[in-house]
């Protein structure tokens, strides 16, 4: 087998998190990482068991590197997904895939051009049962979408003493819960129902309107606390959390939730999904059953097994049935479908996997509801 060789750049929370799935993958080869000097790449390097260590402009130059995972904080996106495609390579980018509408969609057009593969790591789509939902919609045992109620919620930011650079427009946008989980909860939703989102309500409010940001480095989840005098006082103008109302293309209603201050809630993203034959639910901290609710019949419980799974759920599972997978295994499902693309050397007509046109979508309805919530009204998408 030809092991595709890829470089990472950034080594947060979520680039190790990657690195940990493509090495579960039994065609990659995690041959690089970047940061931002060379001093720390190869520190990061060390840590990480990863041979080479290069600054960005760097890594691009590797002629044997194929593909490059982007996995920095959100204003570097666009410009280094870009550089990526001009170099040539195949890119997986976190979200959002750009600050803005019209960064992101030079990418898609970009991206179509080149005809590499792109993806956008909108991974919670990739729980075996989310993509069970998908199919079993698919197949008309949901019946019409009656409405939709979803809810994302965290409790990483409860405390005012809690700061990560997501809390700065300026590094990670103007919106803060809605883009980063948000688009998440809103991505999945359109993807097991197949419908679009035409209308929104938005009402967001920021609980902690001024945080403590610490004059010493501390990373995503550390839990790490710091004491009084190494705080400074910031004003917060991003949503702690976010209410809004859907309208959809086929006439009918949702809401959805998403909240970074609840506390007990580490990463908690829930979905109901009515319909006129049946409703499912599922609850990503229990993310290997699924409720199926009957109005004339017992209520079912769906438990993650391949050998009860529609096949086109079965090929994201990778354990029998009583051996649970989690979040960790849903990059590397994401993964394998990527690279396969990959492998075949360039985008399918019809990817399986989320796209940039996914990543611009995604943005689009996150800029329609920061707009609805500045002008407290209904806006359209």
């Amino acid at each position: 087998m030809q092991k595709i060789n890829v470089g990472v750049v950034g080594t947060g929370f979520i680039g190790p998190a990657h690195i940990e799935a493509l090495r579960r993958l039994p065609n990659t080869n995690v041959v690089a990482l970047c940061e931002v000097t060379a001093e720390l790449a190869r520190q990061k390097a060390d840590q990480l068991g990863i041979e080479r260590s290069y600054t960005f402009d760097e890594l691009l130059k590797q002629d044997d590197i194929q593909v490059v995972h982007i996995c920095t904080p959100n204003f570097l996106h666009y410009a280094q997904s870009k550089a990526a495609l001009l170099a040539g390579k195949h890119v997986v980018c976190e979200k959002p895939l750009a600050k803005d509408l019209h960064e992101a969609k030079e990418l898609v057009e970009l991206a179509a051009q080149t005809g590499l593969v792109n993806a956008v790591h909108f991974n919670l789509r990739y729980y075996p049962l989310v993509r069970q939902m998908k199919v079993m919609r698919e197949q008309n045992d949901l019946g019409e979408v009656y409405s939709i109620i979803g809810s994302y919620l965290q409790d990483w930011l409860f405390y005012d003493t809690d700061y990560n650079w997501r809390l700065e427009p300026d590094k990670s946008g103007d919106s803060r819960a809605i883009a980063d989980i948000g688009s998440h909860l809103m991505d999945s939703l359109e993807y097991i129902t197949g419908l679009k989102t035409v209308a929104v309500m938005a009402d967001f409010n920021t609980i902690h309107k001024f945080r403590k940001k610490p004059l010493k480095p501390v990373e995503t989840y550390s839990g790490k606390m710091l004491q009084p005098e190494d705080y400074a006082d910031v004003p917060i103008n991003t949503e702690d959390h976010a209410n809004v109302l859907l309208r959809f293309d086929n006439g009918n209603r949702g809401v959805i939730t998403v909240s970074q201050v609840s506390a007990g809630r580490k990463n908690q993203m829930k979905l109901e999904i009515a319909g006129s034959k049946k409703t499912y639910a599922w609850n990503s901290e229990a993310p290997n059953e699924m409720w199926i609710g009957n109005r004339d019949g017992a209520n079912q419980s769906f438990l993650r097994d391949p050998s009860l799974a529609h096949p086109e759920a079965r090929s994201v599972i990778s354990f029998p049935g009583g051996h649970n997978e989690g979040f960790p295994d849903t990059s590397k499902q994401l993964f394998k479908e990527v690279y396969d693309a990959i492998a075949a050397g360039k985008q399918p007509e019809k990817p399986t996997y989320p796209t940039f046109a996914d990543g611009y979508r995604e943005l689009l309805i996150c800029e329609k509801i920061l707009e609805s919530n500045r002008k407290q009204a209904w806006v359209e998408i």
